[in-house]
């Protein structure tokens, strides 16, 4: 096994193992995502068809070399010929691991997508910023000097009450212009609650635990649904708002980014850090290259073309909106920008997300399908676009209320046609009287 083996191994839908041709049992494994770590595999109790075979990590590919690991591997091999289990003292140490060093572990070794069609493949940089950030700014206070064996469902409980009161709020000054600002609530505490979930859920495929205290935990584990987006006439409050403030002098970028959340429903940085790149002006699209969903292929309305074409491109940038200081960057003003915007529009605590409900509801309220609006958002599945199914529920009653006015209106004798009918009832029954009479 060779650098040049290794580097042209390719990943499959399973993971598979290539085997050392110079030390038995020492191998490299290959994973869906591409990872690739050195193993070793060996019979426990110094060997023998009836030892139980163990494997064992080495350690990954890049940060090892190919001789740096056989090395290793040969050490840990030979300790096994005589009856040590460096898998099993390994793995009793590990269970002996506090809380903070897991966290540490999975930092190194976890942050990777566990679920849905990106699974297996690495966290985003700031995503995996931002979890780690929550997990060692809530959990390591409250739990890292424990063992990881004594973290129950009760502890998960204790925790996560907790952090909802705020026991790990607080705002430090690590620097000039650097503070550490840490809240607390029901909100930091569900989402610090499902990073540690996926911790345990990591310990569990590392055998370090041997289940997650999280699955049993008696918390609230999902957000509050947040089911708040403009109506018409709020939308055109923001307009106006956005023409106001550019007439001020308000910086332009900002507010044509504003405009493009609201006619796109794009999230916050698909607009922000947009590039030329990525937008197809002829065919009406946006080809996003990393969404949070992967790459999104999103339709363009013509207001939108019309808005992109208005826009003068820097020679210098392939942002649509770059940076008026760095050429590599993009424009990061609009959290400055936008409290003037909502505060001229009248629309307090108002968010650029709600655009993108906004988008979702406008779709669904007018009779698009759920299909077709999951399309205009990007989402992956039609659970996320689900949540706009409840917005169609207006409409739909002022049908229901149309419909149900004629039935109420025949029911009561109200209805003109009804009284129609009835009069020729009536009518027909005084003839077939008279007839009676007559005969």
């Amino acid at each position: 096994m060779t650098k040049t083996v290794i580097d042209e191994a390719q990943p499959r839908d399973d993971r598979y193992d290539i085997w050392d041709g110079r030390l038995a049992g020492f191998g490299l494994r290959v994973e869906k995502s591409g990872r690739k770590t050195f193993i070793i595999r060996y019979r426990a109790e110094g060997g023998g068809r009836n030892a139980p075979r163990r494997f064992m990590t080495v350690g990954r590919f890049g940060t090892l070399t190919v001789d740096d690991a056989r090395k290793k591997a040969r050490q840990l091999l030979a300790a096994a010929t005589v009856g040590d289990d460096p898998a099993g003292d390994r793995q009793t140490k590990r269970r002996e691991m506090r809380m903070d060093a897991l966290i540490e572990l999975y930092e190194e070794e976890g942050c990777f997508i566990q679920r849905g069609k990106r699974q297996g493949m690495p966290m985003k940089p700031l995503t995996k910023q931002y979890t780690v950030a929550r997990l060692k700014h809530h959990v390591v206070p409250l739990l890292g000097h424990k063992r990881v064996s004594e973290v129950g469902t009760g502890e998960i409980e204790r925790f996560f009450r907790d952090v909802s009161a705020g026991k790990t709020a607080c705002d430090e000054k690590i620097g000039p212009r650097k503070r550490i600002v840490v809240r607390g609530g029901d909100g930091a505490a569900r989402k610090v609650f499902r990073d540690l979930s996926a911790v345990f859920s990591f310990a569990c495929r590392r055998e370090i635990v041997e289940s997650n205290p999280c699955e049993k935990a008696v918390v609230q584990k999902t957000d509050n649904r947040r089911d708040r987006f403009l109506t018409l006439a709020e939308v055109t409050q923001l307009g106006r708002a956005c023409d106001d403030l550019e007439a001020e002098g308000v910086n332009a970028k900002a507010l044509n980014i504003t405009r493009l959340w609201a006619l796109t429903g794009c999230r916050r940085d698909e607009i922000a850090a947009l590039k030329w790149t990525e937008v197809d002006l002829e065919r009406g699209l946006l080809i996003l290259d990393d969404t949070k969903t992967g790459k999104s292929l999103r339709p363009l309305a013509l207001a939108a073309v019309a808005l992109l074409r208005g826009l003068e491109r820097s020679k210098s940038s392939d942002y649509v909106f770059p940076s008026d200081r760095t050429e590599d960057a993009h424009f990061q003003g609009t959290k400055k920008v936008w409290p003037d915007i909502i505060k001229k529009a009248k629309l307090p605590g108002v968010t650029p997300h709600t655009l993108r409900h906004t988008m979702g509801a406008t779709a669904t309220s007018t009779g698009e399908a759920l299909a077709l609006t999951g399309a205009i958002l990007g989402h992956a599945n039609m659970r996320s676009t689900m949540i706009y199914a409840h917005v169609e529920n207006d409409p739909a009653r002022k049908a229901a209320n149309r419909v149900a006015r004629k039935i109420a209106a025949a029911l009561a004798g109200t209805d003109s046609k009804a009284k129609v009918a009835k009069g020729k009832v009536a009518n027909n029954n005084v003839a077939v009287k008279a007839n009676s009479a007559s005969t």
